[in-house]
């Protein structure tokens, strides 16, 4: 029995594969991923003083566990372009230095981005050292709750299980019962194909998506501060491109079983690396780059923006255009995927 195993399990080579990928491909997600701590936090200093401020943010310790990139000095803005810079996510931190005729001698004021929350976190910290030389202000996520910056992930979590998982496992079902030959004798192009098997999947999930941000709103709290048209925009893209990753899965499982190890193999590193967990910004750089060619990374940053920091188009252009280039380039390798498998019986008739 012990050898008829093996020699069952040395066949199942999607098995092997998982049983050896999947233990090296955690190790290294999380040495290099599991990292709470940011290490560096992108700052502007903006206002009348502006220059002596920078004077003070550079002369701040760099061998901290947190240093500071100052990365723009404006003594010509003001308080409405520094909230404008962390609303469209260029700075973490944001310092509005005073006027030294005011009554509190020109303190200057730290406005923290709360939707970023681990980084508001450690500016909190470099702020609470400061004690009562500076004003500070948290913004967009005031008592740093994690529900307000978990519930927008989750939107893209559940869109990606449903797109992804059952899916996969919808086309499959078509193969194990022989109507994958029936489909594939009747005059329907490929593309029509794909798009008959994930429209139910999408109306589902664009149902679950309302569904799961009322009650995240109304449950928890969380402010949907930005335009429902853009979010709703970038969900539907991002829904194109994990239901075309779901059915590219699809076409390359023969049964359930391998489906359902396929597709969770793709989930785990976009739970990990996408930023849901982990902040990308503590990530080492190679593994942050991997979490940048994920779809959910994209939309958890449209989500947040949206719905925290109520970001609007002209900060979220680059997620909508990435996940776009996505959800083409996996449709169209699912396509070709699908033409491949039905091509033969279209010969044969």
């Amino acid at each position: 029995m012990i050898v008829k195993e093996f020699r069952e399990l040395r066949r199942d080579h999607r098995t092997v594969a998982m049983l050896v990928a999947l233990p090296l491909l955690m190790l290294v997600i999380f040495g290099y991923a599991a990292n709470f701590t940011v290490d560096e936090l992108k700052v502007a200093v903006v206002g009348d003083q502006a220059d002596q401020v920078q004077q003070l943010v550079a002369q701040a310790p760099q061998d901290a566990p947190t240093t500071l990139d100052l990365t723009d000095v404006d003594a010509e803005a003001g308080s409405g372009q520094a909230r404008d810079m962390l609303r469209d996510d260029e700075v973490d931190v944001a310092i509005l230095s005073g006027d030294a005729s005011d009554a509190d001698g020109g303190r200057p004021t730290v406005l923290v981005d709360g939707s970023n929350l681990f980084a508001a976190q450690s500016a909190s910290v470099l702020v609470a050292q400061l004690g009562d030389r500076v004003d500070s202000e948290i913004l967009y996520n005031p008592d740093l709750e994690t529900s307000w910056v978990m519930v927008p992930a989750i939107i893209g979590l559940i869109l990606t299980f449903i797109g992804t998982i059952i899916t996969s496992i919808g086309l499959v079902r078509e193969r194990e019962a022989g109507t994958l030959e029936q489909l594939a004798v009747m005059p329907l192009s490929p593309t029509s194909v794909v798009l008959g098997k994930i429209s139910p999947y999408f109306l589902l999930a664009c149902f679950d998506m309302v569904l799961v941000t009322l009650l995240g709103v109304w449950l928890f709290g969380v402010p949907f501060r930005g335009s429902a048209l853009l979010f709703g925009i970038g969900a539907a893209i991002f829904l194109f491109a994990v239901l075309g990753i779901g059915v590219l899965i699809s076409t390359v499982s023969q049964t359930t079983g391998q489906a359902v190890q396929v597709a969770l193999m793709t989930m785990l590193p976009q739970i990990l690396l996408s930023g849901m967990i982990f902040p990308l910004d503590a990530m080492a750089a190679g593994v942050r780059w991997i979490g940048y060619l994920l779809p959910l990374t994209w939309f958890v940053k449209l989500s947040q923006g949206v719905m925290l920091r109520g970001a609007g188009w002209e900060s979220m252009w680059l997620p909508v255009v990435v996940l776009t280039g996505m959800a083409v380039l996996v449709f169209g390798v699912a396509v070709v995927r699908l033409r491949r498998d039905i091509a033969p019986a279209r010969g044969a008739r």
